[in-house]
């Protein structure tokens, strides 16, 4: 361990990354376990599970954008508190990464505007066999691997308090951006403007043998551009399919700009439209075959 956990009057909300693994769990016992945001799935973990119900987690469903509104809620309340709540510990990235850079901080820790403690994990190993993410081993592998080693090593550094401007408090997204800055540059690592929802992304089209890499980056820029996210995208795509194809019920790349109102010099563009050219097949494929039971 390097550096001074700071008090819960010091920092209410630990901020730790990057989030690579389960091992990561090691940041919360050596934290005296703080409250942990925690997606609810955990709760079915065998012995885990009762285990982590017992710090008083926040429970988030992330596939649900009203359980992220309740849980923002539940943040603030918590770390404003007066009553003697436990810190509250965070893994902003939502995700599991291979620790090769920081992705895009959700900005929940960051909207009760309340000093933070970044937290870095670093596992100082030959072999890695810490990495779980979407693309890899399964956890039983790495536990029997990591197992098998005569050592492991861990470093959690508690870096100093962050305490936000006025302007960061005003705004959740740039006070994010910027502390994800200070641990990037901790760790000495880039900072990736991927999400979890570009995750759901690849992995939804891996599933389907849909080319998972084509243009996440550059369609995350597009949705910050042009405020689109991934649900009202595949909405309209989908549900408005007739009002913008053809009576051969195709669209060309024009009536494909035109609709979402994009230049056609958009550089991005080209991508996105091969991009849903194979997926819109598919889900319009599967509409028709859960809806009408037929292919």
């Amino acid at each position: 361990m390097k550096g001074r956990r700071a008090t819960k009057a010091e920092a209410p909300i630990l901020i730790v990354g990057p989030h690579s693994s389960f091992f990561d769990a090691v940041a919360v016992f050596w934290s005296n376990v703080p409250c942990l945001v925690n997606r609810i799935e955990n709760l079915q973990l065998p012995l885990f599970g009762k285990y982590i119900d017992y710090t008083q987690p926040v429970y988030v469903w992330r596939e649900d954008p009203n359980s992220r509104q309740n849980t923002i809620q539940e943040i603030k309340e918590r770390a404003s508190s007066e009553e003697e709540w436990p810190q509250i510990m965070v893994f902003p990235e939502g995700t599991c990464t291979n620790r090769s850079c920081l992705i895009t901080f959700k900005p929940g820790a960051f909207y009760p505007g309340v000093p933070v403690q970044p937290v870095l994990i670093r596992y100082n190993n030959r072999t890695d066999s810490f990495t779980w993410t979407w693309d890899g081993p399964g956890a039983l592998k790495m536990l029997w691997v990591t197992l098998c080693q005569f050592h492991n090593y861990c470093e959690l550094e508690y870096l100093p308090v962050y305490t936000p401007n006025e302007e960061e408090k005003q705004d959740a997204k740039l006070f994010a951006n910027n502390v994800r800055q200070v641990m990037a540059d901790a760790l000495g690592v880039p900072v990736a403007d991927y999400t979890y929802d570009d995750c759901r992304l690849m992995h939804k089209a891996k599933l389907k043998n849909l080319p998972c890499e084509t243009g996440l980056i550059e369609f995350l820029n597009l949705r910050q551009r042009f405020g689109l996210n991934l649900k009202n995208v595949e909405e309209e795509l989908l549900n408005h399919y007739a009002d913008i194809a053809s009576s051969d019920g195709q669209i060309n790349f024009s009536g494909f700009a035109k609709y979402l109102g994009m230049p056609e010099s958009e550089p991005a563009l080209i991508d996105l439209f091969k991009l849903y050219d194979k997926w819109l097949t598919y889900t319009v494929q599967r509409i028709f075959t859960t809806s009408f039971g037929y292919d």
